[in-house]
């Protein structure tokens, strides 16, 4: 004859399960887009193919490297959004930074993608510095 389980094996079980279905904060994090590389479209030079889980791992999982948070004058719609959302030619009201210069401007402080490639060459690693090495006219 077996015996029952002791109700506190159960209850356990259930407190560690319950534990796993719950996501950690490192999780949520990072989190990478559905669809992984992202085509940036809309430059005159051509779109961007963009490999956001790359990137992730070369920031180290920390997002604010190139994401930085909203602010009061233009408060993001969602967590994660394009940055032509909020950077727009012709500037929205309350915007002081393009597209173009979110991702190029030498004022810029965080995403700025030439700027973060230049110090990557500069310690010996391979990241593209010539416009055409990112931007493509087959990734419109």
């Amino acid at each position: 004859m077996t015996r029952p389980l002791p109700y506190s094996f159960v209850l356990a079980g259930a407190a560690v399960l319950l534990c796993l279905a719950i996501p950690s904060p490192l999780q949520s994090q990072a989190k990478t887009p559905a669809k992984d590389p992202i085509i940036l479209k809309g430059a005159p030079m051509g779109g961007v193919k963009f490999q956001h889980k790359l990137h992730v791992e070369r920031a180290a999982n920390k997002c604010e490297t190139c994401h930085h948070a909203s602010k009061p004058e233009l408060p993001s719609k969602a967590p994660q959004q394009a940055c032509s959302e909020c950077h727009t030619k012709p500037l929205k009201a309350g915007m002081k930074t393009t597209v173009q210069g979110a991702f190029h401007a030498p004022t810029a402080k965080t995403g700025l993608c030439i700027d973060c490639h230049q110090k990557e060459i500069a310690k010996g690693k391979k990241a593209p510095s010539k416009c055409v090495e990112c931007h493509r006219k087959d990734n419109l």
